[in-house]
């Protein structure tokens, strides 16, 4: 269990005051290793909804999924590659992002712990910059956090069994863990916008914009973490959010001046998507907002038909005799 300690808040300074087109978290997305029971826990016992059944877009053979609200909005969307178990358990460690936090309503983490214990899924509290914490793991080991918070205002997604004054947020906090703090605090807020908002002991939590859940960054400096190494159990990499084309070519620049080796632009079909590394490690992504889940299919069904991309639907019977039955 986590325990709260003694915390500062910073006074602002120039830096913070940079400003970016980066709004904050887009997606965060990890690698499992069965997809069945992946869906069973992230839409199960979660409440997310399934807003996009899709394919790797680097190996067809491998399903991608994504949850989030009703509509897939960044900010609330959490994807998973599928690795089989005999393809190698990564390691959490540095250089990696090491949680995924959710943002629940006020109130809602004694419900949310019942229902936990009812499906099977052990959790702990815990007190953390003055919020309220429920930790608890997915099947495949991720560590998965539901926050406390009484003034996020999305809606969450309440299709599903999980009543709506307990359904989840969207993402509420990106957690990365480097040896080294500096040069990734040096990177928030110098190039990506963010200001510093508190310490407690080796976290440090930063904001982008207004603030609050979605836009909220935590950086823990662990200089005793082994490597982090990708694999099932582990977070692939995170996407922080711009607005069109124009502000992710503005990032583009903005990090190739700063030393970034930045890929080219690249089209995800939902999101265009440029990569690099910050220097502890972690791989990041810039994702734009447009066009969204709803391109290719009705917002009221997202999720449920096998989406492909363009390049792979000429082999959609091949694709869909490989991949296994999600029933």
């Amino acid at each position: 269990m986590l325990v709260a300690m003694k915390s500062t808040t910073p006074s602002p300074t120039s830096e913070s005051l940079v400003t970016s087109p980066v709004a904050g978290i887009h997606h965060v997305t990890a690698v499992a290793s069965d997809p069945r029971r992946n869906i069973a826990f992230y839409s199960g016992v979660l409440g997310l909804r399934l807003v996009k059944k899709t394919v790797n877009f680097d190996d067809p053979s491998a399903y991608h999924l994504y949850y989030g609200d009703a509509s897939g909005t960044p900010g609330s969307i959490v994807t998973f590659f599928y690795w089989p178990d005999f393809s190698g358990r990564g390691r959490v460690g540095a250089g990696q992002t090491t949680a995924l936090s959710f943002s629940a309503p006020a109130g809602s983490l004694g419900a949310w712990s019942k229902r936990l214990q009812e499906k099977g899924v052990a959790s702990q509290h815990a007190i953390r910059f003055g919020e309220e914490v429920l930790t608890l793991r997915d099947p495949d080991g991720i560590l998965v956090e539901l926050v406390a918070v009484s003034d996020d205002t999305r809606s969450g997604w309440t299709g599903g069994d999980v009543p709506t004054e307990m359904a989840l947020r969207g993402l509420h906090t990106a957690v990365l863990t480097v040896r080294d703090a500096t040069p990734t605090e040096a990177l928030l807020t110098k190039d990506m916008g963010y200001r510093l908002v508190r310490r407690e002991g080796n976290r440090a939590r930063f904001e982008a914009g207004p603030g609050g859940s979605g836009r909220l960054t935590d950086v823990l400096a662990d200089a005793s973490a082994p490597n982090g190494t990708g694999g099932v159990g582990t977070i692939h990499h995170i996407a922080w959010r711009v607005a069109d084309d124009e502000s992710q070519q503005r990032m583009q620049a903005r990090l190739m001046a700063a030393g970034f080796m930045v890929s080219p632009m690249r089209d995800r079909q939902y999101f265009r998507s440029i990569y690099y590394r910050e220097r502890g490690g972690i791989l990041f992504e810039i994702a734009t907002d447009v066009p969204g889940f709803a391109v290719d299919e009705p917002a009221a069904t997202l999720g449920q038909a096998l989406k492909l991309p363009p390049q792979f639907e000429s082999a959609r019977t091949e694709i869909e005799h490989a991949l296994p039955s999600l029933t």
